[in-house]
């Protein structure tokens, strides 16, 4: 399966790299474009992909095409294009119906991964689409999965997902900055710092498949216990209102695209 991104941005490499990495159980060929970046010919030349000048040369020559770009480019690009047999759009607060108008000849799929599809580890959710979809997108969601946990919402709820999933690795970075910079403050190698917070944090990510988030809150935090002074500490500093107002934010950024 040749898959074509239009679009040579961070979302697109870091299917691309996790694609790469799954070797032949990936897609046969990527092919990439940009928008005069330069973009598109690095990563080829990392995925082991080609860049193509020409957006309708890229199209007649992929499978599948992957919209990569900005959501206010949608019109402008399809316009352009000779329709594509298959459509899967990354673009951000743009729902299924506005994709179908734009590529009316085409099938349309709806995604949202995020940046863990890098490592084979991501988060991948994806529009349900009408009953005709499934079969004859099974290639797709097989590749997909080589990339992370595929979960299917309705179309509505993408927005709502993309808040939580597409952007928490931002927030979870900040989070594992901070702490691994008070380590290195006390004296840790800031690489080895950066490590146990890791770790630290790919367990919890474990525990949370098992248990609640207020199971694990209860069983660290004993009474009268440093992980309690802690807590006291990050509570009086905004603690989970400080990252519910993030979560907030980023979706009321999306309605306004």
């Amino acid at each position: 399966m040749v898959i074509g991104f239009l679009g040579a941005g961070n979302m697109a490499a870091a299917m691309a790299r996790g694609w790469a990495s799954a070797g032949n159980e990936g897609p046969s060929k990527m092919l990439f474009t940009d928008g005069g970046s330069g973009r598109a010919a690095i990563l080829a030349a990392e995925v082991g992909g080609e860049a193509l000048a020409d957006n309708r040369e890229l199209v007649a020559a992929s499978d599948v095409v992957i919209l990569a770009f900005s959501p206010g480019q949608l019109g402008e690009i399809a316009a352009e294009l000779e329709p594509p047999e298959i459509v899967v759009s990354l673009l951000g607060a743009t729902p299924l119906d506005r994709l179908s108008d734009a590529f009316p000849e085409a099938g349309v799929i709806r995604l949202m991964p995020n940046l863990g599809v890098e490592v084979g580890k991501g988060v991948i959710c994806v529009a349900e689409a009408g009953p005709e979809s499934p079969a004859a997108h099974e290639r797709i969601f097989s590749a997909l999965e080589l990339l992370g946990s595929v979960v299917p919402l309705k179309d509505s709820l993408m927005d709502a997902a993309t808040a939580l999933m597409g952007c928490s690795p931002a927030y979870f970075a900040q989070v594992a900055q901070a702490l691994a910079d008070v380590g290195a403050d006390e004296g840790l190698p800031p690489d080895v710092a950066i490590e146990i917070v890791a770790e630290s944090m790919a367990g919890t990510a474990e525990l949370l498949g098992r248990r609640t988030p207020f199971e694990i809150s209860v069983a660290v935090a004993h009474p009268g216990g440093s992980t309690e002074a802690g807590l006291e500490a990050l509570e009086a500093s905004g603690g989970m209102g400080a990252f519910r107002a993030a979560a907030e934010a980023s979706l009321e950024r999306m309605r306004k695209v």
